[in-house]
């Protein structure tokens, strides 16, 4: 049961309109959104961020008792001085801590907390957003623990895998030298490196998407094509920096990165294949018969 203050209680008996809903996020760490805050919104002593639902209001809200994940969807306005579609394409918002207050505008210490979670799906279009929010419940449902599978399930460079994405041979800077349709470019420096940068990772450097990151879809030599279309339309004279991609398997985590003894997947678990076999062959335990 939530608790509301003596305070706040009196001002809701009261009838009178000194109350405002307010959600607060507070950007991923190493991306801080780029804008200012905007009128009738502010900051917090936590640095974060508190807009008023006057460009901003809840749609829909769902709530269980237990473990399910409760959600709420919020719809409003992009505005150049708060909530930029910028800072949303270039992820400063992907995972951000959203709380959601009823606050007396005349004491912003008499307050109460509504909802607490994390931000989810983000829709864009034209000026406005619809934003889901997910409760806390939703870290319960994060995938723990190691996949068995034949495949290595960790992320190139990370703690596990362990490559080192900062040697020359995996990464590549440059600037966009011709740009091809909506998604592909060329550049010198990706000339004479095969398919290396294949279903790596791509971050704007400079141009209308600098700070955004995008996979690369295809490579080949000095083209590279990307998975999605960027926020911003590529320009000539962008410039990037790209790392190399890897396709999860035993082979390339031997030939390409020499990094075997970090390999985190099951190259010998039997397959269907093997399975089909046995049960041709009749190999089991009952007789020769599949159970």
């Amino acid at each position: 049961m939530r608790h509301i203050p003596e305070a706040l209680a009196g001002a809701l008996a009261s009838g009178v309109s000194t109350l405002a809903r307010c959600w607060r996020l507070a950007a991923s760490p190493g991306r801080p959104p780029r804008g200012a805050p905007r009128r009738r919104s502010g900051r917090s002593a936590d640095g974060a961020r508190s807009f008023a639902t006057g460009s901003s209001r809840p749609r829909r809200r769902e709530a269980s008792l237990g473990l399910g994940v409760d959600g709420l969807e919020v719809v409003g306005a992009l505005d150049d001085a708060g909530l930029t579609d910028a800072d949303l394409a270039r992820g400063a918002y992907d995972g951000a801590r959203v709380e959601l207050t009823l606050v007396d505008w005349e004491d912003v210490e008499n307050r109460v907390t509504l909802f607490s979670g994390a931000l989810g799906e983000v829709a864009r279009e034209g000026r406005g957003f619809t934003a889901e929010l997910r409760s806390l419940a939703h870290a319960l449902n994060q995938p723990r623990g190691r996949l068995y599978q034949r495949a290595c399930d960790a992320a190139l460079g990370d703690a596990r895998c362990k490559a080192d994405l900062t040697l020359a041979e995996h990464r590549a800077e440059g600037v966009v030298t011709a740009v091809i349709g909506v998604r592909g470019l060329t550049a010198d420096a990706l000339d004479g490196r095969g398919r290396a940068f294949e279903r790596g990772r791509l971050i704007w450097t400079s141009g209308a998407n600098q700070g955004a990151a995008a996979e690369a879809r295809r490579h080949a030599d000095g083209f590279l094509e990307l998975a999605e279309a960027p926020p911003a339309p590529i320009a000539e004279g962008d410039g990037f920096m790209v790392t190399a991609g890897c396709d999860k398997s035993f082979e390339t985590c031997r030939t390409r990165f020499d990094n075997i003894l970090n390999f985190r997947g099951f190259p010998q678990m039997p397959g269907n294949d093997w399975l089909t076999r046995q049960a041709h062959q009749g190999d089991d335990l009952d007789g020769g018969r599949l159970v």
